[in-house]
This record gives structure tokens, sequence and C-alpha cells, in this order.
């Protein structure tokens, strides 16, 4: 939110009136522009082009429209009318690792493709103005975020074409936690979206987790308890989620170290997060090395989002 929006829609700093229409209109401009150029970012640093894509998978919990922004962004940059789409709506925290994982299996399905995964959100569509009844809404002001992200997934890379693959995508998992779907309430409302988060969310995702990511370990031969052997690229839910898994897996404080980055500089950003922390991991990966030391050669990709859901993806750094 700005001023300058404010002024534009004055409307929107009045609790009980009808803006769903103003939001949206704001928003499904905006998720767009910002997909656009984190696209176009991506490609540029990938060294491929825009024809080599085959695919497009689009998340956003930000807008609501048809046909969907997956094809006003396709359209934006300019793609092939043959390009597959596919469009993630309202996975919201999760949306991230959850599109990471339909562009592994589009990859691992069809040789040779090219996937460009892109999220973009958006704090607007959620809004409220403050309120002394809702001294709660101001956490989650302070806490989440705007922004946009992309990368590009694919099998076989072309290193002798300049492709430089940065992680392989071992084992995806999907798990939801049976009656939970109330802990994380989203309902689209005449005044835009509505969120509640039930204030036992962080414990719940701690009570779970270990479970989660044995299951995922195993599949790499790691044993239960050897946590702080693999690397750990967490979607930043907020701090208390981020400390009781810490607590929880026993983990050193630099394991979590760029989720925390993450969260601090971007704040919760919903799907877009993963992207950052995945961003923070590589640096800090680079000065590893310089440094002599060992960089984890395994490591889990992991995001909670509605359901209560788990995404998480084992994967390999083939920076290490």
């Amino acid at each position: 939110m700005s001023e300058e929006i404010l002024k534009k829609y004055p409307e929107l700093a009045i609790e009980g009136i009808p803006t769903v229409k103003q939001r949206l209109e704001i928003c499904n401009e905006a998720v767009t522009e910002m997909a656009i150029e984190a696209s176009q970012s991506c490609i540029k640093n990938w060294g491929g082009s825009l024809s080599d894509i085959s695919h497009l998978v689009y998340v956003s919990s930000s807008e609501a429209r048809l046909p969907g922004g997956d094809l006003y962004l396709a359209k934006g940059l300019g793609m092939s009318p043959n390009t597959q789409r596919v469009m993630l709506y309202f996975a919201g925290c999760s949306g991230g690792v959850a599109g990471l994982r339909v562009a592994k299996d589009i990859a691992e399905n069809n040789p040779g493709s090219r996937v460009l995964l892109v999220t973009s959100e958006t704090t607007i569509i959620g809004f409220k103005p403050p309120s002394a009844d809702r001294p709660y809404d101001l956490v989650g002001v302070a806490l989440f975020g705007d922004g946009a992200g992309a990368m590009i997934v694919g099998s076989d890379p072309k290193l002798d074409q300049s492709e430089r693959p940065l992680f392989e995508l071992h084992t995806a998992v999907q798990e939801y936690l049976p009656h939970t779907e109330k802990k994380i309430d989203g309902r689209l409302t005449e005044e835009g979206i509505s969120f509640k988060l039930a204030r036992e969310l962080p414990r719940i995702i701690e009570d779970n987790v270990k479970g989660f990511c044995d299951k995922l370990m195993s599949v790499a031969g790691f044993k239960s308890k050897e946590y702080n052997d693999v690397f750990w690229a967490v979607h930043p839910g907020g701090p208390a989620i981020l400390n009781r898994i810490e607590k929880r897996l026993d983990l050193v404080p630099e394991k979590l170290s760029a989720s925390r980055r993450a969260l601090m500089d971007y704040g919760n950003a919903s799907s877009n997060t993963i992207m950052y922390v995945l961003e923070y991991m590589m640096e800090e990966g680079l000065k590893i090395r310089k440094e002599g030391r060992v960089d984890p050669e395994w490591g889990l990709i992991l995001a909670f989002g509605p359901g209560i859901t788990f995404e998480g993806i084992l994967a390999r750094n083939l920076c290490a």
C-alpha cells in the first residue's frame, strides 16, 4: 500500500466499504508487472532465449480473473501461443514449493523441456485500514510483503551451451494434516481477502515437521537426527515458525540463516519467499566454499500453507 494508491482509491482506507473490485484492479496489473520483470531478469541470468521455454508455471494468491494471470504473463513476455501454461491460484505460503514440484514433474515427463516458474504476490488484496479493535492486524502489516520471483527448471542441462544447473530436484512430497483446514483460513469477501491464522499454527508445524522431513531424508540415506548434515531452504512463515523448527530438529543457527535473511529483508512474501531463500543460500554456499569449508550436498526445500499443507523437496546442491 502507498500514498499514491490511497490518493487514487481513498475508499480503501474506510472499513466496511465494498472494495474488492478496486483491489483486483490494482492487484491484477501489479502482479503481472512484477512477474514480467522477474521473468526477464531470470531469463537474462539463465542465458537461454524466450523461444527455448516450452512451459510456464505461474503461482499467485493475489489476483482473480479469467483468463488467469498466466496468460497475461505469457503475453507480456511475448511467449509463443504454443507455450504450455499451468496456473496455481491461492496456494498461499506453500505455493512457491508447490510450483517447483509441478515444474519438476513437467520437466521430467517432457524431455528437453524448459519450464519457467514464476511467483508474484501483493498484500493489497488483503489490506485493512488500522483499527483499535484489531491490533493484531499490525503484525500482518509488518510481517507480509510484496514481490515476485522466477527460475528455470529443466532436465538434461546443456552444459556446452552455458546452462549452469544449481540444484537437482530429486524427490518431491506433498502432505496435508487432517482436520487442520481452518488453521489457515482465507475468504474472498467484498472487502478483499480476509485471512485468519490460528495461534497454534507454529506449534502444529513443529509437531509434524520431524516426521515429514525424516521421510524425505531417508530417500538419500540419511538417518533421523542427521539434520545438521544437510542444507535447509525453509519458507519463513514467521519468526515463531523458524524458531520452533530450529528447536524441534536441534539445528545449529546457521542452518536457517538464509530463511531469516529473506524474512528480514522481504518479509513473508507468500509464494515468492522461497525464491529469495534459495538465492541467499547460493550466496552463503559460495562464501562457505571460498573459506574452504564443506557445503552440504543434500538438503530440503520446505514450505507450509493452507490445509495445513506441507510441501517438501529433497534436493542436491550441484555447486557443492
